[in-house]
């Protein structure tokens, strides 16, 4: 084998959990688990690899199975949970419910954690994220269902708890610490974050 083969060889071996996440995505947004679907998204994963050149994702290496079963377990618990709850509130006519936006800060500082946090937190009913600050590291969501401190401080907490998931199932030993290491620290340490 050549060296430019092995090369080429190397890189498609190195961006094959990419390629399976977009081709994952592809498969999700069209809601169609098919061999088609699948054949269509690795066509489509190549093409935007090879035409829109982005930078190389660095991935942790280190993945953890219990993890992430439980991260999938709980996402589809909260994506039923949340769709009951939003349910209720639009049939409630009695009471209007409280809408707010939240400023979540993440405890890791990584791009690849803050984009899966991101969309993690707008695929469960209820929360939308409307702007993120990559510099500080801070999610902005429009929240439903707020009517109290409590309530921003518990969907604060929430989204927390889902970069922690992730980081647990995905995230680098590092990102591991950092998680630990400031687990009980007030997310308004630095000033107000509402």
């Amino acid at each position: 084998m050549s060296p430019a083969s092995r090369s080429l060889a190397s890189a498609i071996w190195r961006q094959l959990p990419f390629f399976v996440w977009l081709i994952a995505l592809w498969m999700l947004l069209w809601g169609q688990f098919t061999v088609l679907a699948a054949v269509t998204g690795l066509i489509v994963a190549i093409f935007v690899t090879r035409i829109f050149r982005l930078p190389p994702v660095e991935l942790s290496g280190r993945v953890n199975l219990w993890y992430g079963f439980v991260f999938v377990v709980t996402f589809v618990f909260a994506l039923v949970r949340g769709s009951l709850i939003v349910a209720w509130q639009t049939l409630d006519l009695r009471r209007y419910p409280g809408t707010a936006i939240v400023a979540v800060p993440l405890r890791t500082d990584d791009d690849l954690i803050l984009a899966h946090v991101g969309v993690t937190a707008s695929l469960i009913p209820g929360s939308l994220i409307i702007d993120i600050d990559r510099d500080r590291r801070i999610l902005y969501l429009h929240v439903l269902g707020v009517s109290s401190d409590a309530d921003v401080e518990k969907q604060r907490r929430s989204v927390q708890g889902w970069e922690a998931r992730i980081v647990r199932a995905v995230g680098s030993r590092a990102q591991l610490e950092a998680i630990r290491g400031e687990g009980s620290r007030s997310p308004r340490e630095g000033g107000d974050l509402r």
